[in-house]
């Protein structure tokens, strides 16, 4: 299920829940990237960050133009998982996998507790 609260949208899974902030001109069907915090029942969190082949090729193709990466020689991005379908259904189906496979703890960093009184 996913639900928009103005700000994130987030993905409810039996397993996690999914957080995604709201970026202009993405839509739950249609985002190719995406930055997504994943919660797990047990309060740990893990971070990801979904791109499809073609965004890693526009991002390549642009640091040819800016000289970063060595002139577009290469791309990296910690905690990314790349995607061969658009959207926030295939981001969740990979992270369904990730932990089914228990490959979720080497693909996704793990992120500090989230502490709702505002201390850590």
């Amino acid at each position: 299920m996913i639900a928009f609260d103005g700000t994130f949208y987030r993905i409810t899974d039996p397993e996690f829940e999914m957080t995604i902030p709201a970026w202009d001109g993405y839509e739950p069907d249609t985002a190719d990237e995406a930055d997504a915090t994943i919660t797990f029942h047990d309060g740990s969190r893990r971070y990801a960050t979904f791109m499809t082949l073609d965004v890693v090729r526009r991002n390549m193709d642009k640091n040819v133009r800016t000289g970063e990466c060595l002139g577009g020689r290469y791309f990296w991005c910690s905690d990314l998982v790349i995607i061969r379908d658009v959207g926030f259904d295939s981001m969740a189906a990979a992270v369904r996998d990730l932990i089914s496979s228990g490959d979720i703890e080497g693909a996704c960093g793990l992120l500090e507790p989230d502490d709702h009184d505002g201390e850590k």
